[in-house]
């Protein structure tokens, strides 16, 4: 099946969204996810843009959305989850991060299950958002 000549495949429409969030564009981003929570499962794909300004985006687009529809968060979980095996300890750190922000008693699970994390800095991030003294 062939897509329309109008539409956007669900790859472009990802690297949308990051450059949207490299802009600073966040408002349009959560109108976005408001609109279609299935961009949620795409959070992971969207993390590992190399682009730090990206990432930070993200953090800041779930602050905004925890105030809005914090129940929609629980979308990004999985593929946060998958995120926490990930070769690189930043992409490990920043779902880390993410997964602290969603704060559900499902995504602090994944979190305190990262204690014994390889990377020092991952190990730190995780009893940052767990509470936890250094």
């Amino acid at each position: 099946m062939s897509q329309s000549p109008n539409s956007v495949s669900d790859h472009d429409l990802k690297l949308v969204i990051a450059d949207f969030l490299d802009q600073g564009h966040v408002d349009n981003i959560i109108a976005m996810f408001l609109r279609e929570p299935k961009y949620y499962a795409w959070t992971g794909d969207i993390l590992r843009d190399e682009r730090f300004s990206v990432r930070l985006g993200i953090s800041v687009l779930f602050e905004e959305l925890l105030q809005i529809q914090p129940e929609k968060l629980e979308l990004a979980i999985p593929s946060l989850a998958e995120l926490l095996t990930a070769g690189e300890p930043l992409l490990r750190g920043e779902a880390i991060s993410l997964l602290g922000i969603i704060g559900s008693e499902s995504a602090l699970c994944l979190v305190r299950n990262r204690h014994d994390d390889p990377d020092l800095r991952v190990r730190e991030m995780v009893r940052l958002v767990l509470g936890e003294p250094a």
